[in-house]
């Protein structure tokens, strides 16, 4: 058993495409070591065309980390699966989720839900091809398969070939109706299609994904499921990792403590010659609901800071306003016990 698959519970940050970039797995790594990452959906085509480097590389702090492929192409798909592990990644995932126009046409991602057997090919290919864990993440349904027992039977086809980890987004895709955002939201959720699927194949491990945005919802997923997925809270409010912990009874992270070890990264960034902005537009949600967040966002949004300087100044801003409130909240106490 690998490091990872001895991870319990699995807990991941779901692959979002220009979200879930190597700058944003570091920023997310610091608030919680046991946090399974997962890299934006890579295509076969990117890496054997577009620069293998370009498209694998992370740092060595995003441990555990997942490559998520994209692809149909039984012999591309392994032969990428290959150099990943060569790369040193963890595990390797297969898109069989994304509902975007684009991958359509390529035939990648939710589409290829209409195919369980040629998926199976593919899983069946990358397995042989790798030593490390290869999982598949899917939705519920897609357009005319929508039902739980067509679920299923995607699910058995691909679990014959050995592959025993399946993330299951909550919802159907509507390919044909729906464009990808809102197919991200207007289907409903159907939790109980998953639960059901882990009841129904106990030997598989089942993790679910969607919508899922507190640590007492991720406590109620898995009296359910072996592993939770959280997508687009984990980068909006990225705290909640640190709130995580609570999984494994780790301390959480202070928030300006974890400032304190982006700062020599962002550094180091911008030495590379990275921009500013597109570290900085990872960590705008850092405060979230807390005193001064807004003032945070604008600072370093929309290009606005321009040095480090700026990054330290925006803390010692939002460090004042926390304290004010601080005070505030203390005086008022005092006042109401007097």
């Amino acid at each position: 058993m690998s490091a990872l698959q001895s991870l319990q519970p699995r807990i991941s940050v779901a692959p979002m495409m220009d979200w879930t970039t190597r700058d944003y797995r570091f920023f997310a790594r610091l608030f919680n070591p046991n946090i399974i990452m997962y890299t934006e959906m890579v295509t076969t085509g990117a890496i054997l065309f577009g620069g293998a480097e370009r498209h694998l590389d992370y740092n060595n702090e995003e441990h555990p980390i997942v490559l998520q492929l994209g692809g149909s192409n039984p012999k591309d798909l392994a032969t990428c699966s290959k150099m990943a592990q060569d790369w040193g990644y963890d595990e390797i995932n297969l898109n069989v989720g994304c509902p975007s126009d684009r991958v359509q046409n390529n035939k990648i991602g939710a589409c290829l839900m209409a195919e369980p057997d040629l998926v199976a090919e593919c899983i069946a290919e990358i397995r042989n091809a790798v030593d490390i864990p290869v999982t598949v993440k899917h939705r519920i349904g897609i357009d005319d398969l929508q039902s739980y027992e067509d679920m299923l039977h995607f699910v058995d086809t691909v679990a014959k070939t050995g592959c025993d980890n399946f993330i299951v987004h909550a919802r159907i895709a509507l390919l044909q109706g729906l464009s990808p955002k809102e197919n991200r939201d207007v289907p409903p959720l159907r939790y109980e299609d998953v639960y059901r699927l882990k009841q129904d194949r106990p030997n598989l491990i089942i993790e679910i994904n969607g919508g899922i945005k507190t640590f007492a919802e991720t406590q109620q997923h898995l009296q359910h499921v072996d592993g939770v997925m959280i997508g687009r809270e984990a980068y909006h409010n990225p705290y909640l990792l640190a709130e995580l912990g609570q999984l494994w009874q780790l301390e959480a992270p202070n928030r300006f403590d974890i400032m304190a070890q982006m700062m020599p990264y962002i550094a180091k960034r911008m030495e590379q010659g990275a921009p500013l902005s597109i570290i900085t537009r990872h960590i705008l949600g850092l405060f979230q609901n807390l005193p001064g967040a807004r003032k945070w966002r604008q600072a370093l949004s929309g290009g606005n800071a321009k040095s480090l300087k700026d990054v330290e100044i925006a803390l010692i801003n939002i460090q004042e306003a926390m304290q004010r409130t601080e005070d505030y909240l203390k005086e008022n106490q005092v006042q109401e016990n007097s």
